[in-house]
């Protein structure tokens, strides 16, 4: 199956950012012409469309590497005031890292000294960046969990909307942590179905250290899993994050492709994940002028590639009708195929809630409550 590369995006703002991230110039490894580029880009920014950079590189959890690559730039080019913008803007997304990450570690260590197994989900895969919640996947029992974090955190749980009660996740408020500590328990997917994954990712965990700290984390098969699940299952759309993340484990040589395939195989979103590594060869190809170095296999399950994504409302949408709509009728025949027959039920009842959410979003402008 050949792919093209993603087409051009309409936002200048998004193209400055995957430049910024992207090209071969942003780091280290920078040619005088590339570099002299960027440095002009970011000379021409005005305080008002730096903030807006910043916020949009905010949205999409890049704004600490974005503003890390804007400030070495700006200092190279002996411009002191977009580097006075970097830094502070730098300084404060880092101290609200540090505080997050104090949090996470004393969650972490409560569930190990509990017994009760514990990863950190999507979370850390963006460091240096960190997501806008903490997400946390456990098979204890939820009441042995929501006494823990009573107990040890005065934690208070949050309202559940439809799709946390099927996909049985909780959100916890505990006092001096402004991000929410998202906790799923037993079940992942958008309704819960995904119980292959959920069953073997405790057994599969790895440690990382971050500034010091450890924490455990998915294997990069299931990481890459559980990323192809929120994107291409649940919200259909890429935040830049999500391909430069790929593209750096990719680089680095972490991908065990036959891995992920027979856990994609055994989960029934092969053709899923298959997809959401075109995607995102095809838009660093756009930008590096090659993409990942995908195994035939993972070209020949994608459905579709790069060049049917879109840029809207801050975001990379993959789109809905009919080419996702394919790939969940794929995964609800592959749980009827294995007589998975409650977790399809669950699987079945997406479009009811997706629709629910959409009809909820036009008359009173949120879908809280439902998705």
């Amino acid at each position: 199956m050949t792919m093209q590369a993603a087409p051009s995006l309409s936002d200048p703002l998004m193209t400055l950012l995957s430049r910024l991230l992207l090209v071969p110039g942003g780091g280290e490894n920078s040619s005088s012409q590339i570099l002299e580029v960027l440095q002009s880009d970011i000379r021409n920014i005005r305080e008002k469309e730096f903030d807006a950079l910043v916020g949009l590189a905010s949205s999409n959890h890049v704004v600490v590497r974005v503003l890390k690559t804007i400030l070495n730039l700006s200092r190279e080019a002996e411009d002191g005031l977009r580097a006075e913008w970097a830094e502070a803007a730098l300084v404060a997304e880092q101290a609200r890292i540090f505080l997050a990450l104090e949090f996470l570690q004393a969650v972490c260590n409560e569930f190990a000294c509990e017994k009760y197994d514990v990863a950190v989900i999507k979370s850390l895969d963006h460091w240096p960046d960190l997501g806008s919640d903490l997400d946390l996947y456990t098979n204890a029992d939820s009441a042995d969990v929501f006494r823990l974090m009573k107990r040890r955190f005065n934690a208070q749980i949050g309202p559940r909307s439809w799709g946390d009660h099927l996909a049985r996740k909780w959100n916890f408020f505990i006092p001096g942590l402004p991000e929410a500590v998202e906790i799923h328990m037993g079940r992942l997917g958008q309704t819960g179905e995904q119980v292959a994954i959920a069953a073997s990712l405790a057994a599969r965990t790895r440690k990382i250290v971050l500034d010091g700290q450890s924490f455990p984390v998915p294997s990069i098969s299931d990481r890459l899993l559980i990323s192809t699940l929120q994107r291409m299952y649940r919200h259909f759309y890429f935040r830049l994050c999500d391909i430069v993340d790929t593209a750096a484990v990719s680089d680095d040589g972490c991908i065990d492709y036959m891995d992920l395939r027979t856990a994609a195989t055994q989960a029934g979103i092969w053709e899923g994940v298959a997809t959401y590594l075109v995607i995102v060869s095809d838009y660093v190809k756009k930008y590096r002028g090659s993409g990942l170095n995908l195994p035939q296999f993972a070209f020949e399950a994608a459905r579709f590639g790069g060049n049917e994504v879109y840029y809207a409302k801050e975001f990379l949408r993959v789109p809905i009708l009919p080419q996702s709509a394919r790939l969940y009728g794929s995964q609800l025949v592959g749980l009827l195929r294995r007589r998975e027959l409650l977790n399809s039920a669950r699987l079945s009842l997406l479009p009811c809630l997706a629709t629910a959410a959409l009809v909820g979003q036009r008359i009173t402008g949120s879908d809280k409550g439902i998705w």
